[in-house]
């Protein structure tokens, strides 16, 4: 008769995964208050209430305020580099840049909450630290690598692809931003100008021989 096979889970394992959990629901806490409430909703007594607990729990998990938006702000990260790995890679480098900025417009729309925060300031009194700026770098590295492609298959102009990456994303945040801010009557107009925009600044980055 064979053995019985059972699983489990250390005290410590167990205990890591429940902090773990606790940390993303105290950031997604922290999310819904900005998203609903506005960026004086975020503060560690506020979401401390949202989620009926002690603010000593809060504290315990980040520090401070600063400590939890720093969180936030890399939890952020995290969806924008999943979202980008979600776009397949393709042999048409043009087409993988379009999809990739769809995918961002996408992000932008799904997690208002955590765009507006890392990309909207809307936490004005919040300085991104060391780690989160190099979390943006990693989650936008998917870009600066198609780019990358892009120059290297000749499509592109060569230039520093950091500065290409800036330029495009720049282009896009203005839209999104506006958008954000009400200045289109509706979403269908902000996809238009959107599309407009991206087509416009690809265009921009072409080799004359590629210009259409």
């Amino acid at each position: 008769m064979s053995k019985l096979s059972h699983s489990y889970k250390s005290y410590s394992e167990v205990k890591l995964e429940q902090q773990q959990l606790l940390r993303k629901n105290v950031i997604d806490a922290a999310c819904l208050l900005l998203l609903e409430e506005g960026p004086e909703s975020v503060t560690v007594r506020r979401v401390a209430q949202k989620l009926n607990c002690s603010t000593k729990i809060i504290y315990s998990l980040f520090g401070n305020k600063d400590g939890l938006v720093n969180e936030m702000y890399m939890d952020g990260c995290r969806l924008l580099a999943e979202t980008f790995q979600q776009v397949p890679v393709t042999e048409k480098v043009l087409d993988d840049l379009v999809a990739i900025s769809w995918a961002y417009w996408q992000f932008a729309q799904h997690h208002s909450g955590y765009y507006k925060m890392m990309f909207g300031g809307e936490l004005s009194d919040f300085k991104p630290d060391e780690q989160s700026l190099e979390g943006t770098i990693t989650a936008l590295s998917r870009i600066q690598q198609t780019i990358i492609r892009a120059i290297e298959q000749g499509e592109f102009e060569d230039n520093d692809p950091l500065l290409v990456v800036r330029m495009l994303w720049s282009a896009l945040h203005g839209v999104i931003h506006l958008q954000f801010a009400g200045h289109f009557s509706n979403l269908s107009m902000a996809q238009e100008v959107y599309e407009f925009t991206l087509n416009k600044t690809l265009s921009s980055f072409k080799t004359s021989s590629f210009q259409s």
